[in-house]
């Protein structure tokens, strides 16, 4: 009786309603029908996500997607954003105002974008942060002319991904500014800085390890574009004072068990 009855309430499913029209209505074979509506299932409700006070699930053009066509015609992905970071975000408002702030989350933003394989444009960013189009323009054109890389949809077309805040960030540090110096330049908070250059630090040190991209990633829940640009930098800063730098923050963790092993994911 309870097999008939959930047949029955099956048979009155909106999936199975979906299902129903795809095959008979437009003449799919059943099996392509279900993919339809597995496809369909994802488009419209996702994937199951946890996401943290001041994250957001938005739809974005993909990083690698075409110029030219038509928005329809172009591929795209579901990114979580976080809007409002929190205790670091007041602070940032309340040292700097809330321009500053602004310019902080736009970056934030773009970052997280580009490390989730999309890319963002000038009105995604408008309507995230709620504000005008023109007044993120605006904000754009004041972080570029202080040399700071925005990966827009826009600015990465046919250059590639410019260096991120993140990694400026951690290029000020390694020639040897302290924490303080580099919040009051960039404007982020102190907490945000050191978190960066602890990322960094600690890329490092599992590369040293002959841990791959993936492993490291796994083990520091990094994106792994962003493991790239910090080997990169690491490479590129490849000098006495940098490696003495770099070997007291490394000695530092020496001594922290936390650890991942090689191979376990």
């Amino acid at each position: 009786m309870d097999k008939d009855r959930n047949q029955r309430l099956q048979a009155k499913s909106r999936e199975q309603r979906f299902l129903n029209m795809m095959e008979q209505e437009f003449n799919f074979a059943p099996k392509i029908a279900q993919a339809l509506l597995a496809d369909a299932q994802d488009c419209l409700l996702g994937q199951p996500v946890h996401l943290q006070p001041g994250q957001m699930r938005v739809v974005l053009l993909k990083r690698d997607a075409a110029h030219g066509r038509s928005l329809r015609q172009t591929a795209t992905k579901e990114v979580t954003w976080t809007i409002n970071a929190g205790a670091e975000d007041l602070q940032i408002e309340s040292q700097h105002g809330r321009e500053a702030l602004r310019h902080i989350r736009m970056q934030r933003l773009l970052s997280e974008a580009v490390e989730q394989g999309a890319a963002a444009t000038q009105e995604d960013l408008a309507a995230a942060l709620q504000v005008s189009v023109r007044t993120i323009k605006r904000d754009c054109a004041k972080l570029q002319q202080k040399g700071i890389s925005l990966p827009t949809r826009g600015n990465l077309r046919g250059i590639g991904r410019g260096q991120t805040h993140k990694a400026q960030i951690v290029g000020h540090w390694l020639r040897g500014e302290t924490y303080d110096q580099i919040a009051l330049r960039t404007r982020h908070s102190l907490t945000c800085v050191k978190r960066y250059i602890q990322a960094f630090v600690r890329v490092v040190q599992f590369h040293l390890k002959s841990f791959s991209l993936g492993e490291i990633s796994l083990a520091l829940q990094v994106s792994e574009p962003l493991v790239k640009e910090y080997l990169t930098l690491y490479r590129q800063n490849d000098t006495p004072f940098c490696r003495q730098r770099l070997t007291q923050q490394l000695d530092r963790l020496s001594c922290t068990p936390t650890e991942p092993k090689k191979g376990v994911e």
